[in-house]
């Protein structure tokens, strides 16, 4: 690149500032294509290189600016269907909608400014430096927004990479490690522009390197298929959520549900999407008795996603988001553990609950389940790993049911988020959660995308959206561990650590200096 191109770009973010932001939020919200359903990619390497870019040349308060503006373009576009669940279906005003969405936006936003000022302030405007701080820094970042204020790890990189290459990265280090792949390419698409000589060809060779190496990992067999072949079926009514819980609609989801399920005999495993039946389980004893008895009469097992309310307490009963199991001898339950805020509870004080009690929005809350459950058995035997709606965007959360998990299950009721973009991210969560643990996945929606999901993350069988959808497939138990399913995110964290620790300490640096003049001389 010529000394004039150069000036001129390390001079336009300062010179520029208002167009230089606006072309970081484009690229941002232009990061929306590399996820589900656009798919594209090979794109996110090269919308990311500009930003790091910013980062090498101007100051960590510039690049902070930048990498907020890349940010909320990236979550305004990539979440826009928080508007269409608030509103639409949730029936709260407009403008509530816009701020929830809005405001999720921002704080998404600030995690990004932190990644921007921590990757110029470490990098010290020194090329080669970025290549491993821009990854380490963007990694823990991302981390961090996951669990933070309850969590929100939607659109982490590595969900985008799922059909790549890159993918195969994700049964040692996790999702993290796949999104630290995407930043490594990006930083060394980077590097090639603006080096010289061999310099340029050892950033062009860095490039492929981990795209290359994840090729070679996707071919390795992390778990083996153990036992007979499983049938599985899913069940999708397919009932869009503004008419799911019309009094006049109840008796024939109810009905869809009991006259697929009886005639589904041949099935092991036949799974029902979250709160399949619009009432609570309390209300529908001598249903769930029929569905129960026909279970046992088959030696199959159904997974009923249902509000289970529990009595015990009749001034205060809680309400859990729960999957019962049914065809076994005894009662077995998985509840939700991990809440959707200003869904599922209200993280608010009591004034603020009132308040909207009065302007007749939802103000209740649900129950959450405790940490450590027993795993849901088949009534052959086999172990269930339960994740319910969003849960299975945590993936570190599951792994409590790793090794002795035969399969994952995901049941979810995607129909709040309408015909958005957002069924199909979740898809793609699954996908990932499915490849990271080595296991089948079985998910089942109220409305789509229901699928059956292979140890490495391929899609076996996917159900059409909003249409009532019965499929079966046969399916393996699968035994082993991944190096992610022993050791969590632990690995890349440490990873990460180390480099930035390498890179922000003065002494360690004159340390390895030493002993490296010492080897030398040695």
């Amino acid at each position: 690149m010529a000394k004039k191109n150069l000036a001129f770009l390390f001079s336009l973010p300062s010179n520029r500032p208002i167009s230089s932001r606006f072309f970081a939020f484009l690229i941002g919200s232009a990061m929306t294509l590399v996820f589900a359903p656009a798919e594209f990619y090979l794109l996110a390497p090269f919308l990311i290189s500009p930003l790091l870019f910013v980062a090498l040349t101007t100051s960590p308060k510039e690049t902070a600016s930048h990498f907020f503006y890349f940010g909320l373009g990236l979550f305004i576009a990539g979440t826009y269907w928080i508007y269409i669940s608030v509103h639409v279906y949730g029936n709260a005003a407009p403008w509530v909608a816009i701020i929830l969405m809005v405001a999720l936006s921002l704080l998404m936003a600030s995690f990004m400014w932190l990644s921007g000022w921590l990757i110029s302030k470490l990098s010290c405007g020194k090329p080669w430096h970025i290549l491993f701080i821009g990854p380490s820094v963007w990694v823990l970042v991302e981390w961090l927004r996951g669990w933070a204020f309850t969590g929100f790890p939607w659109l982490s990189q590595g969900y985008g990479q799922i059909d790549s290459a890159l993918s195969g990265w994700a049964p040692i280090f996790g999702v993290y490690g796949v999104s630290m792949m995407v930043l490594f390419s990006s930083a060394a698409i980077l590097l090639s522009i603006m080096m010289r000589g061999k310099e340029r060809i050892a950033a062009i060779s860095i490039i492929f390197l981990p795209w290359a190496l994840g090729s070679i990992l996707k071919s390795v067999e992390w778990t083996e298929a153990h036992g007979k072949p499983i049938r599985a079926t899913v069940i999708q009514a397919g009932i869009s959520q503004d008419k799911k819980w019309l009094p006049s609609q109840r008796q024939s989801i109810l009905s869809f549900y009991r006259d697929t399920t009886l005639n589904m005999a041949d099935s092991d495993i036949i799974v029902w999407p979250e709160v399949a039946i619009p009432s609570l389980q309390d209300k529908n004893i001598n249903y769930l008795n029929t569905i129960n008895y026909n279970a046992k009469l088959n030696n199959q097992t159904v997974l009923v996603g249902i509000l289970e309310r529990e009595t015990k307490n009749n001034a205060h009963p809680k309400i859990y988001n729960s999957v019962m199991s049914l065809g076994t001898d005894e009662y077995q339950v998985y509840r939700k553990r991990h809440l959707v805020p200003f869904g599922e509870y209200f993280p608010v004080p009591a004034f603020v609950r009132e308040w909207m009690k009065l302007k007749n929005l939802p103000y209740s809350d649900l129950s959450s389940g405790i940490d450590n459950q027993p795993l849901l058995k088949t009534s052959n035997g086999l172990n269930l790993s339960i994740a319910i709606c969003w849960e299975d965007a945590f993936g570190v959360e599951q792994l409590y049911a790793l090794p002795v998990a035969d399969f994952l299950v995901n049941v979810s009721n995607d129909a709040w988020f309408g015909d958005s973009i957002a069924p199909h991210q979740h898809l793609q969560i699954a996908r990932m959660r499915a490849l990271e643990v080595g296991r089948y996945s079985i998910r089942s929606t109220n409305t789509g995308i229901s699928a059956f999901i292979d140890p490495i993350g391929d899609l076996i069988k996917t159900g059409k959206q909003f249409e009532p959808v019965v499929m079966s497939t046969d399916i393996y138990s699968h035994r082993g561990n991944t190096l992610y399913a022993s050791f969590g995110n632990w690995m890349i964290l440490g990873i990460c650590s180390l480099i930035l620790s390498f890179f922000s300490f003065d002494t360690i640096k004159k340390i390895i200096h030493l002993l490296t003049t010492v080897i030398m001389f040695n």
